[in-house]
């Protein structure tokens, strides 16, 4: 694996409250070696570590994106869904953002049927054809779009299973981390205090309920796939 400087600076991370951990009794024992401290009834987070895991993820992406991979960021609650479409889109990866659909990767085939079916549809709609129907069917016909649009517009353009998968809130997407462990699809997440660091290929110790904090993480693995399709781009 490649080894780069990405800029990863505890300053800046503590100033994101990236080290804000959960209360000292909303905790998972597991993450005993990841905490330095107890601040108020609140666990820290050891900043050092996470700088380790976050340069470890960095390389993991740059090397996987400069090699033409593809990725998807996973982040569903509400604090998070802003920063994972902004990402996302601007490391040109795949997204889901509102619900996890069980079964999205595990049953792909079903998963590539909707998409099939969410491309017709907007095709249609582009078209004009869904005003060329009766108010009824074009009704139920928009609303199935706006459905699709909601559930499945982060990944319209997904093709096939991700090569990576990043995921934000480990408890809040247990069901997307259980599918590609299933599949054996490499995961990176973010871990709170109150998660479990060994589930996830790499996990990285933060904060997942500010949005400074996962803006943060984020943009700084978003900044790695980007250099590394770069590469890719200038070494076809």
């Amino acid at each position: 694996m490649t080894r780069r400087y990405w800029n990863i600076n505890l300053e800046e991370m503590m100033q994101a409250g990236v080290h804000f951990g959960h209360g000292t009794r909303k905790w998972n024992p597991r993450m005993s070696p990841y905490i330095s401290a107890k601040r108020k009834g609140i666990h820290i987070t050891n900043l050092t570590r996470t700088a380790r895991f976050l340069s470890e993820a960095c390389d993991l992406v740059f090397d996987a994106a400069s090699k033409g991979k593809q990725f998807l960021i996973v982040g569903t609650k509400t604090k998070a869904a802003d920063s994972v479409a902004r990402a996302a889109i601007r490391a040109r990866c795949h997204y889901v953002n509102k619900k996890w659909l069980g079964g999205m990767l595990t049953n792909w085939s079903t998963t590539e049927t909707r998409l099939h079916k969410f491309r017709d549809l907007r095709l249609e709609q582009k078209a004009g054809r869904l005003a060329c129907l009766p108010k009824r069917d074009a009704a139920m016909l928009k609303r199935q779009l706006s459905r699709l649009q909601t559930y499945l517009g982060g990944i319209k353009y997904m093709t096939g299973l991700p090569d990576i998968v990043i995921i934000v809130d480990q408890q809040e997407e247990y069901t997307a981390l259980r599918e590609c462990i299933t599949l054996g699809i490499p995961t990176i997440c973010l871990i709170d205090t109150n998660c479990d660091p060994d589930l996830a290929d790499i996990s990285i110790p933060a904060n997942d309920d500010a949005i400074a904090s996962i803006r943060l993480i984020l943009t700084k693995l978003v900044f790695a796939i980007c250099e590394g399709r770069s590469s890719y781009i200038r070494n076809p």
